[in-house]
């Protein structure tokens, strides 16, 4: 199956990049580009691609605004929306995977993170640069557990799945780690999301973090 990809972002020299890097693989197809917000909302829903690319700072509506409309809590029909930004802040990191985001990336993570980045969301998993996951998470963490997340019952190996997904594993990864196959990493998962009320393995991480778990 072919990854349909849309590219929102005001610099045409990065969706150029964005877009002859994309194009070389075999499984993905750029079906529009665009410079700001207003387009990006109107061409997604248009078009409803697998997987949009969102830069932050456009005109129009910022990237967060239009992650929101387009994959946020509210949304009935989310699209997969990966942020792609020059911007390292953690309010930005933290407001975009609070708005649906499948994932955070850096400009400079280079062609094979971004590549992965389209995969990873097309199938469902989330990926955030390696270089800001366990940072992020550990910077929103909360030093006092909530009595709605300590009475959440999760099994000792869902507690597994839910540890190593927070230090930024996929589910490849993580089925590796705790020999697992992928089909049982993604059922544990969906167990868990349901247990917590997550909607992605992003917030089942953020979760892990505040709750504590990870200082266990």
């Amino acid at each position: 199956m072919t990854i349909r990809i849309l590219i929102a972002d005001d610099q045409e020299m990065v969706r150029a990049g964005f877009r002859m890097i994309l194009e070389t693989q075999d499984d993905m197809t750029v079906v529009a580009d665009v410079a700001d917000g207003v387009a990006a909302v109107a061409k997604a829903r248009e078009l409803r691609p697998d997987v949009c690319l969102m830069d932050i700072r456009m005109p129009g509506l910022d990237g967060l605004e239009v992650t929101k409309q387009l994959a946020g809590p509210q949304v009935a029909d989310p699209i997969k929306v990966v942020v792609v930004t020059t911007f390292d802040l953690d309010e930005y990191v933290h407001t975009a995977l609070a708005n649906g985001a499948s994932g955070f990336l850096l400009k400079d993570a280079g062609p094979a993170l971004l590549m992965e980045a389209v995969r990873a969301a097309h199938r469902g998993d989330a990926l955030v640069s390696p270089q800001i996951t366990v940072r992020l998470l550990k910077h929103f963490a909360s030093p006092a557990k909530s009595t709605q997340d300590t009475s959440v019952e999760l099994t000792e190996r869902e507690r597994d799945v839910v540890k190593a997904a927070a230090r930024g594993l996929t589910n490849t990864e993580i089925g590796t780690e705790l020999y697992l196959s992928l089909s049982t990493v993604k059922t544990h998962l969906a167990a868990i999301q349901a247990k917590i009320g997550a909607r992605n393995r992003v917030e089942v991480a953020a979760w892990a973090w505040r709750t504590g778990m990870m200082n266990d």
